[in-house]
Formats: structure tokens, sequence, C-alpha cells
């Protein structure tokens, strides 16, 4: 494992409105090319948290993910967010993993959001990805799931090469400010829990539901330390993560070694 240089971009997401956000967070990005190997946007960073699917989803063929790919080979660094994507006639809450060979890794969003009724226009995912990235083995997750530590849950490897599961897992959100202090204390528990880094990057501003957003990005140590805090504007900062403490923790305190053993059945 390398140092790893991560870019958290807190941005205001324009409501429906595709292309401004492709300058807005084009321009972002742009701003830490040459010093950053993987930017993390938010959740539905190109349309805002909308369930009106007809006018937010785009495919997988379409003008956002092949902007996202071209931005990636531009800049030549990892960029990761979700989009609203149409797929087979089922909308899905789609992370995006876009490297600068113009490859790309894609997850689901797991766990949807029924207390705004995202679970009945989007599909959920059904499998975890992990992608790796300068030797660092990385868990990407959207909003919600941070809610659910079963499914996060970190376990040792069984190859010989030993490790865990992931090293740094990351979640993007369109978390609103009314529910702040979950996500602060979130954030923190996964760390804890699963010894590793965690970061976190949300939207501020207000959407088109007069939603509030407070932003509070932040990067976690595996002892459950911010390296980093943002506040509630736009903001975007580069963190080195630094793998000697992680491996150092993870030696000292070995937690893995009595955590319970168990499978996850996925409906």
């Amino acid at each position: 494992m390398q140092p790893l240089n991560v870019s958290l971009v807190q941005g205001a997401t324009r409501w429906h409105d595709a292309p401004a956000n492709r300058d807005y967070y084009g321009a972002l990005v742009r701003g830490v090319a040459g010093r950053s190997d993987l930017v993390v946007l938010p959740e539905t960073f190109l349309s805002g948290f909308s369930n009106d699917t007809g006018a937010s989803a785009g495919s997988m063929d379409g003008e956002g993910v092949a902007w996202l790919r071209a931005l990636a080979a531009e800049t030549g660094v990892v960029i990761t967010g979700s989009l609203a994507i149409r797929e087979h006639g089922t909308v899905y809450n789609r992370l995006l993993w876009a490297r600068p060979d113009g490859s790309y890794a894609q997850y689901d969003k797991r766990h949807l959001f029924r207390m705004a009724g995202e679970h009945t226009r989007y599909g959920g995912g059904s499998e975890r990805l992990i992608v790796e990235l300068k030797g660092w083995r990385i868990l990407p997750q959207v909003c919600y799931d941070l809610r659910f530590p079963v499914w996060l849950r970190n376990r040792r490897l069984e190859s010989a090469a030993g490790g865990m599961d992931y090293d740094l897992a990351l979640f993007v959100a369109n978390w609103p400010a009314p529910r702040r202090q979950p996500w602060r204390t979130l954030l923190r528990a996964r760390a804890i829990e699963n010894l590793a880094y965690v970061v976190g990057v949300n939207r501020v501003g207000v959407d088109g539901n007069d939603l509030p957003y407070a932003g509070d990005s932040a990067v976690i140590d595996p002892v459950g330390e911010p390296l980093v805090e943002l506040g509630a504007q736009e903001q975007v900062v580069t963190v080195q993560l630094d793998p000697a403490p992680l491996l150092a923790h993870r030696e000292r305190f070995p937690a893995w070694m009595d955590a319970d053993t168990f499978t996850v059945e996925v409906d």
C-alpha cells in the first residue's frame, strides 16, 4: 500500500440540471488534477436526490457516464460518485468508479431510503464492490448504506496474503441537515468497528424539495478521529491517507480475531 491522495468535492448540486452540474463539478475536479489519486463526488451529483426518475435518470451509454469517463481520462485520476441510471426498465442509484484508462466499475445502492419513497422508484443492488487503487482495497457505498453495519462488516481475508476485505470505506451522500448528527456519528462508528479509514462526501445547499444540506464531509481514521471535517459551504479538500497507522493499529488491536462469523442473505 502506498500513500493515497483523496479529494473530497463537497458541492452544491444543481437541481435537475445535468449540463450545469457537468460544468460545475468538472471545474472542481480539474482543480485537483495532478495532486490527487481519487476524487469523490456526492450522491446523484448530476441531478440531486430526486424521485422524479423521468427527469433525472440517464443510461449507461448516455451523456453523463461518457462525460465522467472522459473527465477521469483528462485529469488522470479515479473519479467516483453516483448517478440515477435506467437499465432494462429499472432505475438504479448507481455509483460509478471511473478510471483514467477508460475502464470503470459500478455499485448499485443496496439500501433504498424508504422514508423518501426511494424503494418504490429505484431498484436495489445485491453485491458489494471492492476496488483496488495503489494497493488499497476500497469499499464504495451510497448514503443510506451507512446505517447498516452488517452489510458493511469488514473481514479478514482468507488468502495467504492476509489483510482485510477493505482498507477504506467511501460513502457518497445527499444527507439532509436535520439528520446531520447520525451522519457524523455513523461515519466514526463504521471506521472504529471495521478497523479502516472512512471517507464521507455529502452535498451542501438546498435542493428542489427545499431540503437543506450541511455538508459535514469528513475523513475518519481507524480509531474514529477526524483527519478533516468540512463545513456547510462548497469545499474541495485533498487528504493524504497513510497506510502505516492503519496497519499498526490492526496489528496491536486485532479485534477482527474476536468478531462473530455470519453470512448475509440478499433478497
